[in-house]
């Protein structure tokens, strides 16, 4: 069974090594070795977990995504129910039915795996089907294209290059009038710095500029990030506390209207297979989750909101439940 200190902010416990006080005895007895665990993966592309593990930067998008997964990742105020039926021959498909106020949607999706391919293809509620077909040639190189029916102005072409000081990233919608977008990062995995740019060619402009730097330790991420074309600054950190307990904040400024706002939140391995997380902010927003993995890969979550200024309202409440046999 897959630990919950596994799945904190989706990898291996933070900082010192893992204590092996809640494993099972033949779970402790088995590595000679203590292993020591950096700050883990955070989820995302494959490409950029392989540049982490490379020592090389990660892709722009993902400064400062530690603390802002660690704030907002597996919140959810709707119910959500998702069952994933994998396969060894590379084939696996997803159902998920998500029921939000009184409205219900959903969407059916299968991916199907080779060497160097991966091939994604998406029907929902809507009958919109989404198909995305990823190739890497090389370790470092990934390219993708993606397209969404009925809309045949949707279809987008992507590729990512790592090498090791530099993640960059390109992609241009398949239509007579695309959107560019380029994002590059450089340095390494503990320090990197990066941007990012749209350019639409309908109105030959700039519709997006952001610029960010990033600082990785063992038990610790900082990130700064200038975005909204340079009208908000944000700084995000994030720290271990110990093996089984984060904590991050994330301060806002906007510029034009010298608006601060803040964010603070902690998460809890209570034991191998149950996290609690909370979360405050400036707006009198108060919100909590349980996590639990009920039977291996299988997880419940349950979220919780308060708004402490809408006294009548009720709290939110949200249920997801994703199993996979």
């Amino acid at each position: 069974m897959r630990s919950a200190a596994a799945r904190l902010n989706g990898g291996p416990p933070l900082g010192n090594p893992l204590s092996t006080d809640l494993l099972p005895a033949s779970a402790a007895a088995e590595p000679e070795e203590e292993p020591v665990f950096h700050f883990p993966p955070t989820g995302g592309r494959f490409l950029g977990e392989l540049q982490k593990m490379a020592g090389g930067p990660a892709p722009f998008a993902d400064i400062g995504k530690k603390a802002r997964d660690l704030l907002t990742k597996d919140y959810t105020f709707d119910h959500k129910f998702t069952l994933t039926v994998p396969s060894i021959t590379g084939m696996g498909l997803t159902a998920t039915v998500l029921k939000k106020d009184q409205i219900f949607v959903g969407d059916i999706s299968t991916v199907h795996k080779t060497e160097n391919a991966t091939v994604d293809v998406k029907v929902d509620t809507n009958s919109h089907v989404s198909t995305k077909v990823t190739y890497g040639p090389m370790r470092n190189l990934k390219t993708s294209i993606s397209f969404k029916l009925p809309d045949q102005k949707s279809g987008k072409f992507d590729v990512e290059y790592l090498h090791p000081s530099a993640a960059i990233g390109a992609g241009i919608g398949l239509n007579p009038t695309p959107l560019l977008d380029l994002s590059a990062a450089i340095g390494s995995k503990d320090v990197s710095l990066g941007g990012e740019i749209i350019f639409d060619t309908s109105s030959a402009s700039l519709t997006k500029y952001n610029a960010g730097i990033g600082f990785n330790g063992p038990d610790f991420s900082v990130a700064v990030l200038l975005v909204d074309k340079g009208q908000t600054v944000k700084a995000s950190y994030i720290h271990s506390v110990n093996p089984f307990t984060a904590v991050a904040a994330e301060l806002t400024h906007r510029f034009a209207t010298y608006e601060n706002s803040f964010t603070l939140g902690s998460s809890h391995v209570v034991d191998p297979i149950t996290i609690v997380k909370t979360r405050c902010s400036d707006n009198g927003k108060v919100a909590m989750l349980y996590q639990r993995e009920w039977r291996p890969k299988s997880l419940i979550t349950f979220s919780a909101e308060y708004d402490s200024r809408a006294i009548n309202a009720s709290p939110k409440l949200g249920l997801a439940l994703a199993l996979k046999p």
